[in-house]
Protein backbone atom coordinates (compact mmCIF):
# COMPACT_ATOMS: atom_id res chain seq x y z
CA UNK A 1 0.00 0.00 0.00
CA UNK A 2 1.58 3.34 -0.89
CA UNK A 3 1.99 6.00 1.31
CA UNK A 4 -0.69 8.34 -0.57
CA UNK A 5 -3.21 5.32 -0.46
CA UNK A 6 -2.88 5.04 3.59
CA UNK A 7 -3.57 8.89 3.59
CA UNK A 8 -6.25 8.39 1.72
CA UNK A 9 -7.32 5.23 3.90
CA UNK A 10 -7.25 7.55 7.39
CA UNK A 11 -8.97 9.96 5.84
CA UNK A 12 -12.04 7.87 4.25
CA UNK A 13 -12.25 5.54 7.00
CA UNK A 14 -11.90 7.69 10.41
CA UNK A 15 -15.22 7.13 11.54
CA UNK A 16 -15.42 3.82 10.29
CA UNK A 17 -15.32 1.63 13.86
CA UNK A 18 -18.66 3.14 14.42
CA UNK A 19 -20.36 0.67 11.43
CA UNK A 20 -18.40 -2.47 12.95
CA UNK A 21 -21.67 -3.55 15.03
CA UNK A 22 -22.41 -7.16 15.74
CA UNK A 23 -26.18 -7.24 14.72
CA UNK A 24 -27.16 -7.24 10.52
CA UNK A 25 -26.61 -4.21 8.75
CA UNK A 26 -28.14 -2.56 6.24
CA UNK A 27 -27.22 -1.12 3.02
CA UNK A 28 -27.97 2.41 4.25
CA UNK A 29 -25.96 1.96 7.19
CA UNK A 30 -22.69 0.65 5.24
CA UNK A 31 -19.31 3.08 4.93
CA UNK A 32 -18.42 4.80 1.84
CA UNK A 33 -15.17 4.13 0.56
CA UNK A 34 -15.75 7.28 -1.94
CA UNK A 35 -14.42 5.13 -4.92
CA UNK A 36 -10.77 5.00 -3.56
CA UNK A 37 -9.05 1.81 -5.02
CA UNK A 38 -8.44 -1.24 -2.69
CA UNK A 39 -5.87 -4.08 -4.74
CA UNK A 40 -7.30 -7.31 -3.71
CA UNK A 41 -4.72 -10.26 -4.52
CA UNK A 42 -5.59 -14.02 -5.31
CA UNK A 43 -4.52 -17.06 -6.78
CA UNK A 44 -6.92 -18.03 -9.27
CA UNK A 45 -6.05 -21.85 -8.19
CA UNK A 46 -9.16 -22.85 -5.76
CA UNK A 47 -12.54 -23.51 -7.89
CA UNK A 48 -15.04 -22.80 -7.03
CA UNK A 49 -13.86 -19.99 -4.52
CA UNK A 50 -11.89 -18.18 -7.18
CA UNK A 51 -10.19 -20.40 -10.14
CA UNK A 52 -9.96 -19.71 -14.69
CA UNK A 53 -12.73 -21.11 -16.62
CA UNK A 54 -11.29 -23.43 -19.28
CA UNK A 55 -13.75 -21.99 -21.85
CA UNK A 56 -13.49 -18.61 -21.86
CA UNK A 57 -9.69 -18.00 -20.11
CA UNK A 58 -11.72 -15.43 -17.52
CA UNK A 59 -10.84 -15.49 -14.02
CA UNK A 60 -13.84 -16.50 -12.09
CA UNK A 61 -15.64 -17.38 -8.62
CA UNK A 62 -17.77 -17.18 -5.47
CA UNK A 63 -14.72 -14.77 -3.91
CA UNK A 64 -14.96 -12.64 -7.38
CA UNK A 65 -18.55 -12.24 -7.17
CA UNK A 66 -18.29 -11.27 -3.60
CA UNK A 67 -15.80 -8.93 -4.06
CA UNK A 68 -17.25 -7.32 -6.89
CA UNK A 69 -20.48 -7.01 -4.31
CA UNK A 70 -18.20 -5.27 -1.39
CA UNK A 71 -16.91 -2.79 -4.00
CA UNK A 72 -20.82 -1.82 -4.82
CA UNK A 73 -22.13 -1.92 -1.50
CA UNK A 74 -18.67 -0.08 0.00
CA UNK A 75 -18.44 2.16 -3.18
CA UNK A 76 -14.54 1.34 -3.53
CA UNK A 77 -12.38 1.15 -7.03
CA UNK A 78 -11.65 -3.23 -7.24
CA UNK A 79 -8.08 -3.53 -8.40
CA UNK A 80 -7.72 -7.37 -8.94
CA UNK A 81 -4.05 -8.84 -8.89
CA UNK A 82 -2.39 -12.43 -9.06
CA UNK A 83 0.36 -14.17 -6.89
CA UNK A 84 1.22 -17.90 -5.93
CA UNK A 85 -0.35 -18.79 -2.42
CA UNK A 86 2.98 -18.75 -0.67
CA UNK A 87 4.28 -15.34 -1.72
CA UNK A 88 0.42 -13.98 -0.51
CA UNK A 89 0.45 -13.74 3.09
CA UNK A 90 3.90 -12.22 3.24
CA UNK A 91 3.13 -9.84 0.45
CA UNK A 92 -0.48 -8.79 2.37
CA UNK A 93 1.45 -8.22 5.42
CA UNK A 94 4.47 -5.88 3.90
CA UNK A 95 1.06 -4.00 2.33
CA UNK A 96 1.95 -5.05 -0.91
CA UNK A 97 -1.73 -5.16 -1.33
CA UNK A 98 -4.66 -4.58 0.43
CA UNK A 99 -6.42 -7.67 0.72
CA UNK A 100 -5.91 -11.07 0.13
CA UNK A 101 -8.58 -13.77 -1.06
CA UNK A 102 -7.89 -17.55 -1.35
CA UNK A 103 -9.96 -19.59 0.64
CA UNK A 104 -8.06 -18.59 3.57
CA UNK A 105 -8.70 -20.46 7.10
CA UNK A 106 -8.43 -18.27 9.75
CA UNK A 107 -5.80 -19.52 11.95
CA UNK A 108 -3.97 -18.01 15.02
CA UNK A 109 -0.64 -18.16 13.97
CA UNK A 110 -1.77 -16.31 10.32
CA UNK A 111 -2.79 -13.68 13.11
CA UNK A 112 0.46 -12.68 13.73
CA UNK A 113 0.92 -11.79 10.31
CA UNK A 114 -1.99 -10.64 9.06
CA UNK A 115 -5.60 -9.72 10.09
CA UNK A 116 -8.50 -11.12 9.38
CA UNK A 117 -12.23 -10.40 8.17
CA UNK A 118 -15.29 -11.80 9.68
CA UNK A 119 -15.72 -15.35 8.80
CA UNK A 120 -17.35 -15.49 5.27
CA UNK A 121 -17.95 -19.19 4.64
CA UNK A 122 -17.19 -22.28 7.07
CA UNK A 123 -14.73 -25.09 5.83
CA UNK A 124 -14.88 -28.91 5.80
CA UNK A 125 -11.72 -31.21 5.06
CA UNK A 126 -12.26 -33.84 2.82
CA UNK A 127 -10.87 -36.95 0.95
CA UNK A 128 -10.54 -36.48 -3.01
CA UNK A 129 -8.97 -39.48 -4.18
CA UNK A 130 -9.60 -40.95 -7.90
CA UNK A 131 -12.60 -42.91 -8.83
CA UNK A 132 -11.40 -46.54 -8.85
CA UNK A 133 -9.53 -46.19 -5.71
CA UNK A 134 -11.17 -49.23 -3.56
CA UNK A 135 -7.40 -49.25 -0.83
CA UNK A 136 -9.06 -46.79 1.64
CA UNK A 137 -12.15 -44.72 2.83
CA UNK A 138 -10.82 -43.32 5.60
CA UNK A 139 -7.44 -41.06 7.17
CA UNK A 140 -6.23 -44.42 8.96
CA UNK A 141 -6.68 -46.51 6.27
CA UNK A 142 -4.24 -44.28 4.13
CA UNK A 143 -1.87 -43.99 6.99
CA UNK A 144 -1.74 -48.13 6.86
CA UNK A 145 -0.75 -47.44 3.09
CA UNK A 146 3.01 -46.98 3.45
CA UNK A 147 3.69 -46.52 -0.18
CA UNK A 148 0.43 -44.50 -0.21
CA UNK A 149 1.17 -40.39 -1.31
CA UNK A 150 -0.58 -37.28 -1.02
CA UNK A 151 -0.46 -34.09 -2.56
CA UNK A 152 -0.83 -30.63 -0.92
CA UNK A 153 0.61 -27.44 -0.91
CA UNK A 154 2.99 -26.28 2.40
CA UNK A 155 1.48 -24.12 5.25
CA UNK A 156 -2.27 -24.61 3.90
CA UNK A 157 -5.08 -26.42 6.12
CA UNK A 158 -4.85 -29.48 3.60
CA UNK A 159 -1.11 -29.68 4.06
CA UNK A 160 -1.70 -29.39 8.48
CA UNK A 161 -4.73 -31.83 8.17
CA UNK A 162 -2.26 -34.37 6.21
CA UNK A 163 -0.12 -33.87 8.56
CA UNK A 164 -1.55 -33.91 12.14
CA UNK A 165 -4.80 -35.47 11.11
CA UNK A 166 -3.45 -37.73 8.59
CA UNK A 167 -0.39 -39.27 9.04
CA UNK A 168 2.08 -38.83 11.85
CA UNK A 169 2.67 -35.19 12.30
CA UNK A 170 5.88 -35.30 10.85
CA UNK A 171 5.72 -31.72 8.86
CA UNK A 172 8.70 -33.59 6.79
CA UNK A 173 6.89 -36.65 6.28
CA UNK A 174 8.40 -38.09 2.88
CA UNK A 175 4.63 -39.37 2.06
CA UNK A 176 3.25 -35.72 1.10
CA UNK A 177 4.20 -34.71 -2.36
CA UNK A 178 4.09 -30.58 -2.23
CA UNK A 179 2.69 -28.22 -5.20
CA UNK A 180 2.94 -24.93 -5.75
CA UNK A 181 -0.63 -24.64 -6.82
CA UNK A 182 -3.71 -26.46 -5.72
CA UNK A 183 -4.41 -27.34 -8.74
CA UNK A 184 -0.94 -29.17 -9.97
CA UNK A 185 -2.03 -31.44 -6.67
CA UNK A 186 -5.63 -32.14 -8.72
CA UNK A 187 -3.29 -33.19 -12.02
CA UNK A 188 -1.05 -35.45 -9.87
CA UNK A 189 -4.09 -37.03 -8.36
CA UNK A 190 -5.26 -37.83 -11.88
CA UNK A 191 -2.75 -38.96 -13.22
CA UNK A 192 -1.84 -41.32 -10.38
CA UNK A 193 1.13 -39.59 -8.85
CA UNK A 194 -0.62 -39.14 -5.42
CA UNK A 195 -3.18 -41.10 -4.11
CA UNK A 196 -4.88 -38.61 -2.33
CA UNK A 197 -5.66 -34.81 -1.94
CA UNK A 198 -7.07 -32.77 0.67
CA UNK A 199 -9.58 -30.65 0.06
CA UNK A 200 -12.96 -28.54 1.26
CA UNK A 201 -15.80 -30.43 0.79
CA UNK A 202 -17.85 -27.86 -1.86
CA UNK A 203 -14.61 -27.22 -3.70
CA UNK A 204 -14.36 -31.11 -4.03
CA UNK A 205 -17.73 -31.79 -4.82
CA UNK A 206 -17.06 -29.45 -7.60
CA UNK A 207 -14.11 -31.06 -9.03
CA UNK A 208 -16.47 -34.57 -8.72
CA UNK A 209 -19.20 -32.91 -10.40
CA UNK A 210 -16.96 -31.82 -13.72
CA UNK A 211 -15.03 -35.25 -13.75
CA UNK A 212 -17.62 -37.65 -13.99
CA UNK A 213 -15.27 -41.25 -13.63
CA UNK A 214 -12.62 -39.18 -12.53
CA UNK A 215 -12.54 -38.60 -9.24
CA UNK A 216 -14.49 -39.04 -5.69
CA UNK A 217 -14.83 -38.15 -2.17
CA UNK A 218 -14.05 -40.77 0.69
CA UNK A 219 -14.56 -40.67 4.32
CA UNK A 220 -15.78 -38.06 7.13
CA UNK A 221 -15.52 -34.84 7.28
CA UNK A 222 -11.79 -33.73 9.58
CA UNK A 223 -12.94 -31.04 11.29
CA UNK A 224 -14.44 -27.46 10.25
CA UNK A 225 -12.85 -24.31 9.80
CA UNK A 226 -13.77 -20.78 9.12
CA UNK A 227 -12.38 -18.89 5.70
CA UNK A 228 -11.74 -14.87 5.99
CA UNK A 229 -10.15 -12.36 3.42
CA UNK A 230 -6.41 -11.29 5.24
CA UNK A 231 -5.51 -7.68 5.35
CA UNK A 232 -2.08 -6.10 6.29
CA UNK A 233 -1.60 -5.58 10.28
CA UNK A 234 -3.90 -2.55 11.64
CA UNK A 235 -6.05 -2.07 8.21
CA UNK A 236 -8.36 0.08 8.19
CA UNK A 237 -10.49 -1.43 5.40
CA UNK A 238 -10.92 -4.50 7.86
CA UNK A 239 -14.06 -2.94 9.62
CA UNK A 240 -15.58 -1.68 6.46
CA UNK A 241 -15.65 -5.05 4.89
CA UNK A 242 -16.80 -6.31 7.71
CA UNK A 243 -20.04 -4.51 7.60
CA UNK A 244 -20.26 -5.36 4.48
CA UNK A 245 -20.06 -8.83 4.68
CA UNK A 246 -22.29 -8.85 7.49
CA UNK A 247 -24.99 -7.11 5.00
CA UNK A 248 -24.37 -9.86 2.37
CA UNK A 249 -25.49 -12.37 5.45
CA UNK A 250 -28.42 -10.51 6.52
CA UNK A 251 -30.01 -10.26 3.14
CA UNK A 252 -29.62 -13.46 1.61
CA UNK A 253 -26.65 -12.45 -0.78
CA UNK A 254 -23.91 -15.22 0.24
CA UNK A 255 -26.70 -17.77 0.51
CA UNK A 256 -27.22 -17.30 -3.34
CA UNK A 257 -23.80 -16.96 -4.40
CA UNK A 258 -23.22 -20.40 -2.40
CA UNK A 259 -25.92 -21.75 -4.67
CA UNK A 260 -25.07 -20.31 -7.72
CA UNK A 261 -21.52 -21.54 -7.35
CA UNK A 262 -21.79 -25.10 -5.03
CA UNK A 263 -24.72 -26.36 -6.59
CA UNK A 264 -25.52 -24.49 -10.32
CA UNK A 265 -22.29 -23.75 -11.53
CA UNK A 266 -20.00 -27.19 -12.80
CA UNK A 267 -16.13 -26.07 -12.85
CA UNK A 268 -14.87 -27.05 -16.69
CA UNK A 269 -18.47 -26.05 -18.01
Amino acid sequence: MKKALHLRLAATLACISAFAVSTPTMASDLPDLQGMEVVVVTENAYPPLQFVNPKTGDAIGWEYDAMAELSKRLNFTLVIENSSWDAMIPAVSQAQYDIGMTGITIRDDRREKVDFSDAYMRSEMFMLVRADETRFASGPEFAAIEDGLVGAQAGTTPFYTAVYEVLDGNEQNPRITLFETFGASIQALRTGDVDLVLTDGTAGAGYVDANPGVFKLVGEAMGAEDFGFIFPKGSELVPAINSGIASMKADGTLDKLNTKWFLEYKIGQ
